[in-house]
């Protein structure tokens, strides 16, 4: 069957060519890698450029798309398959394809760009490994299926490449799985997330029974006309919600990532900077259109708890790679949070800038570890500011932006998001969203630099491993260097304190509701303008006393907390600062005197509020003890009733056997001995004689004749 092309002639097809060829590049590679790899002289170099190449590739496809394109989606879509036909019943087809718009093809660059950087790095990172060829080809295997999530027009396709992501991320964690740790750690991230993914599977399985079709634009479009909505409409979005649940790790399935540490060090860096864990991120914001206004409220809610919950463990934590999966967590349900306050833009951004320093954070550590020779415990650490500047200076804006300082990318991104908690607080009366936000933003300023502090300032701890440390080689430190660059602000606005007018929010615009006006905010709603409707009304009425009005008071809102917002923030992010260098760097109040002050609070917070211990009393403990109830159900009940019918066999076999050999047998070897008996006595009349015959004869006639005398 033909395809069904969306697209105009004026190049677009050209954007789509392009496109798979940057999804089938990391394919190829991995297929090379694989079956050729032990043939191939610099496997790594391969893979390498291949990457590089689908980067270069990307970026053309991002101006193109971004700068000169002005329509606002290129689609690709194709009939894979119609099952009527198949059954024989009523036609069921099933469509699938590629799009880019202009937050695919900024995910293109962000992607290709974390996962070449990476296999730089690794370059030097891993030159030593013993499955050097293996590592590069999963890497090559886990872009691909990234790329694919990015690239697809529709839920069916999402979800393949969901669980080749998963598959592949499985493979990297646990690349050093003769590790228990590792490997568990492999298991642990695949099964947790197999949790988010079932949910994930039974909301499009609720679009699909509904709309007949998985294609994003046959859904809203089916949605608008009203075939799916009210309560089954926001269920199923929040079932598919928790697919990024899991990937994205909110609570309370956040629990594999900071275990996925075990994988090498340039692996954390992919998977949770730009890649694996902003999968959930980026699946929310493409099916935002169809999330109601309970569905956003979960959304934004789950984001909120995630934040506040890993940023007060990140702080307690003295594992350099661990205080960072955990601030990734953080990072992550500020996007979530952001995405469900209606902050669209503003979480799509964090997405990418948060890819940028994130990655670079993890990159920096893993320079610092290579640096300590795989030494990751901060207190072990100290003063290496001096052995290692390139590192120290990226690791400081990498740490300035995450905090949310000005001329950074992490301030613009955090501000809008704070900002949009704000407004969604003051027009919906949800206050408990903006407080978590903007606590947050003092944890993660004050764990971060606790973290610098710990690691490159003071005097080192191990004189021994800090004697032999140095700068690492440039194949690790261009990619920080690069990465530093971008968390710059220039790269995304020219206005270092408002990116309204950048060319990033410009290009990210928040997509229109399909859901019935009913079940949208207030804000969203299409009204005519009513004197009534006035920002100030809504903002001084009570919760439920506001009008509906339409999306212009959010964006009104908006405006009017932006510099008390900021103002907010970026105090709160000082103070961070500066009560770590009180606590770590000053030593003006005693960190461990602190700690003894509120032991049961950091025991509680260094235990990480003791969700693994919950988790291993409750799901798995639970899990073996439903375990050991069927092992016993079967071994007694099961076993019992079939061993109870083998005895019961055997015993009555065995009755059937006495009764055969005695009674059956018996009877009939008594018949034939008796038998043989008659035989015996009859055989000796027969004499042969005749005069024998003869006097018988005359004996039967004799007692015939008194016989019948008798009558």
């Amino acid at each position: 069957m033909s395809p069904i092309v969306q697209m105009d002639p004026f190049g677009k097809s050209t954007l789509i060519n392009l496109a798979m060829a940057v999804l089938f590049l990391p394919l190829a590679g991995f297929v090379l890698l694989i079956f050729f790899g032990k043939k191939i002289p610099r496997q790594d170099l391969l893979e390498t450029g291949i990457l590089f190449a689908a980067l270069a590739l990307s970026i053309y496809i991002m101006v193109q798309k971004v700068f000169f394109l002005t329509v606002p989606k290129i689609d690709f879509t194709f009939r894979w398959i119609d099952l009527g036909s198949v059954i024989g019943g009523q036609s069921i087809p099933i469509d699938l394809g590629i799009a880019i718009d202009n937050i695919t093809a900024i995910m293109l660059v962000v992607v290709t760009l974390i996962s070449a950087l990476v296999h730089l790095f690794s370059l030097g990172y891993m030159h030593d490994d013993i499955r050097y060829s293996r590592y590069y080809a999963y890497l090559g295997f886990f872009s691909f299926s990234m790329l694919g999530i990015v690239l697809a027009n529709n839920l069916l396709m999402m979800y393949v490449f969901w669980e080749l992501v998963g598959i592949s991320s499985y493979l990297l964690i646990g690349h050093w799985y003769e590790k228990k740790s590792a490997s568990d750690a492999g298991k642990k991230a695949f099964i947790v997330n197999r949790v988010g993914d079932v949910g994930f599977f039974i909301g499009i399985m609720i679009v699909y029974t509904s709309l007949h079709t998985f294609l994003f634009s046959g859904i809203f479009s089916g949605i608008a006309n009203g075939q799916l909505s009210g309560t089954l409409l926001t269920v199923a979005g929040i079932l598919i919600f928790c697919g990024a649940v899991g990937k994205s790790a909110q609570f309370p399935l956040h629990v594999w990532l900071p275990d996925a540490m075990e994988g090498p060090t340039p692996v954390s860096a992919l998977i949770h900077a730009a890649t694996m864990v902003a999968a959930g991120v980026y699946l929310v914001a493409r099916v935002y259109p169809m999330l109601t206004a309970e569905a956003l409220t979960v959304i934004a809610y789950i984001g909120a708890i995630t934040a506040f919950i890993s940023a007060t463990i990140a702080i307690t934590q003295n594992d350099i790679k661990k205080v960072l999966a955990y601030s990734t967590i953080s990072q992550l349900g500020y996007m979530v949070m952001a995405l469900g306050v209606g902050a669209f833009s503003a979480g799509f951004f964090h997405l990418v800038t948060h890819a940028a320093f994130k990655a670079g954070l993890f990159l920096g550590s893993g320079s610092v570890i290579y640096a300590m020779h795989h030494e990751q415990d901060m207190r072990q650490m100290g003063g290496l500011r001096r052995k290692m500047p390139i590192t120290y200076w990226s690791f400081v804006i990498f740490s300035l932006s995450i905090a949310g300082i000005p001329f950074t990318s992490g301030f613009l991104s955090k501000d809008s998001i704070l900002a949009g908690t704000l407004a969604y607080g003051m027009l919906t009366g949800n206050y408990l969203i903006p407080i978590i936000g903007y606590a947050v933003v003092f944890l993660t300023a004050t764990y971060m630099f606790r973290l610098i502090i710990m690691t490159f300032h003071g005097e080192p701890k191990d004189h021994h491993k800090f004697e032999h440390a140095k700068e690492s080689p440039a194949v690790m430190t261009i990619p920080l260097v690069v990465l530093a660059a971008l968390s710059l602000f220039v790269f995304y606005s020219f206005n270092p304190f408002n990116p309204d007018k950048g060319w990033f929010l410009q290009a990210v615009v928040k997509p229109e509701s399909v859901v019935p006006v009913a079940q949208r905010y207030g804000w969203d709603q299409v009204e005519e303008p009513q004197a009534a409707n006035t920002v100030a009304a809504n903002l001084a009425a009570a919760p439920a006393t506001r009008i509906p009005t339409s999306s212009q008071v959010y964006e009104e809102a908006l405006e009017k907390i932006h510099y008390s917002g900021l103002a907010l923030s970026l105090t709160l992010a000082l103070l961070g600062i500066f009560s770590a260098f009180l606590i770590y760097q000053w030593k003006k109040i005693d960190a461990e005197k602190l700690k003894q002050s509120v032991k049961p609070v950091y025991t509680f917070l260094l235990n990480k509020w003791y969700f693994d211990e919950l988790y291993n009393a409750t799901v798995v403990g639970g899990t073996i003890l439903v375990s050991k109830i069927f092992s016993w159900f079967d071994s007694k009940i099961i076993d019992g009733i079939v061993n109870g019918a083998a005895s019961l066999a055997r015993v009555w076999s065995a009755l059937s056997g006495k009764f055969d050999n005695y009674a059956v047998d018996g009877l009939v070897n008594f018949s034939a001995w008796f038998t043989g008996l008659l035989g015996s006595g009859i055989r000796k009349t027969q004499t042969g004689k005749v005069q024998t015959y003869i006097v018988f004869a005359l004996l039967g006639v004799i007692i015939i004749f008194f016989a019948f005398r008798s009558f």
